[in-house]
C-alpha cells in the first residue's frame, strides 16, 4: 500500500496539475506551473453606504470577473483579468429617490509575473517574484441614462490606460501559507478624467485545518484564511481641477475559507472595512464579499 501511494503521488505531481492555496482578494500570487492554464472564476460583491453628502447614496455592484493564467515557464506567467460589472447607485436628487444603473464588460487587465528569486527548503519553499500589468480601456466611459450622463463611480470604465507594477512573495510549508504584496498603479488622464493613484499592500494568511482521510490518492485540504488590504489614493482630478470628495486610505480584514483538491479550489471571504479614512464626502465602503472557483489544466 505505501507503495502504491508513492506512485500515485509521483505520477499525480509529474502528468496531473496539482493546486495550491493562494490569496482570494488579490491575483499576482496564484500559482501556475510550467505549460499549465488556470482559470479562476470570481463573484465580488461590494456594498457601500454610509453617506456624509446628505444624498443619502447608497452604492450596490455585483462583478464576476474572469482569471485566466498561463504558465510560459517555470519563472514567467502572465494573466489577462475581465470583469463583468453590473453597478446600482441610488440616492435623493431635488426631492426624488432615483436609480442610476450600468452594466456590461469592464476594462481588460493583463499582466506579467516573474519569479526572480526561489530557495527550497525541507518541505518548504519561498519565492519572490515582481510583476508588472496594463489595465487597457476596453469598455464604454461616456454611459448615459434618461437623466444624463452617468456619474462616474456608475461608469464601466475610467476610459483611460493604467500602468501598474509590484512585488509579491511567497513562503509556503505543507501547513500553511503567507503571501505579501506591494504595488503601485497610475493612470492617464481621458475625457478630462484622472483616477487618483494607488498604493497598496496586501497580505494573505492560509492555514491547513483538516484533510481527507484517504490512503490511495491525494487528500483534499480545508484551509482557514485571513487577509489585510491597506489602500491609499490619491484624489482624483476633473479638469485638472483636484476632486477633494474622493479617495482617501482603506484598511480591510478578511475573514476566508478556501477548500482545495488536486484539480480545483473553491474559496469564500468577507473584507471588513476597519478604517475608512476618507476625502470629504467620498462614499464609504460596507463590505465586499467574494467567491470563486479555480481550475488548472
Amino acid at each position: 500500500m505505501k507503495n502504491t501511494i508513492i506512485f500515485i503521488g509521483f505520477f499525480y505531481s509529474y502528468y496531473i496539475p496539482i493546486l495550491y492555496s493562494a490569496p482570494i482578494s488579490f491575483n499576482t500570487a496564484l500559482p501556475v506551473a510550467q505549460g499549465e492554464y488556470l482559470i479562476r472564476e470570481q463573484i465580488i460583491i461590494n456594498r457601500s453606504g454610509d453617506d456624509p453628502s446628505g444624498l443619502e447614496r447608497n452604492r450596490s455592484e455585483n462583478n464576476v470577473v474572469t482569471t485566466l493564467g498561463y504558465g510560459i515557464n517555470h519563472q514567467w506567467t502572465v494573466f489577462g483579468t475581465l470583469p463583468y460589472r453590473d453597478i446600482n447607485l441610488k440616492l435623493d436628487t431635488n426631492n426624488t429617490r432615483v436609480t442610476r444603473s450600468n452594466r456590461g464588460f469592464a476594462d481588460l487587465t493583463i499582466f506579467a509575473r516573474y519569479i526572480a528569486y526561489k530557495e527550497n527548503y525541507k518541505a518548504k519553499t519561498f519565492r519572490v517574484a515582481p510583476f508588472l500589468g496594463l489595465k487597457l480601456p476596453t469598455a464604454n466611459d461616456s454611459a448615459n441614462d434618461n437623466l444624463g450622463n452617468l456619474p462616474r463611480t456608475t461608469q464601466l470604465s475610467s476610459g483611460a490606460h493604467d500602468i501598474f507594477a509590484g512585488v509579491v512573495l511567497t513562503w509556503q510549508s505543507l501547513l500553511q501559507q503567507i503571501d505579501a504584496q506591494i504595488s503601485y498603479r497610475m493612470s492617464k488622464e481621458s475625457n478630462g478624467f484622472e483616477i487618483g493613484r494607488i498604493v497598496r499592500f496586501d497580505g494573505s494568511y492560509q492555514y491547513r485545518i483538516w484533510r481527507t482521510a484517504s490512503t490511495d490518492s491525494i487528500p483534499d485540504y480545508l484551509y482557514a484564511v485571513l487577509e489585510t488590504n491597506l489602500i491609499h489614493q490619491e484624489k482624483n482630478r476633473v479638469n485638472n481641477a483636484t476632486d477633494d470628495n474622493s479617495n482617501g486610505r482603506r484598511l480591510f480584514i478578511s475573514p476566508g475559507i478556501q477548500y482545495v483538491t488536486m484539480r480545483w479550489i473553491v474559496e469564500f471571504a468577507v473584507q471588513l472595512p476597519i478604517v475608512q479614512d476618507l476625502n470629504g464626502t467620498a462614499l464609504k465602503n460596507s463590505y465586499i464579499a467574494r467567491s470563486s472557483f479555480r481550475y488548472n489544466f
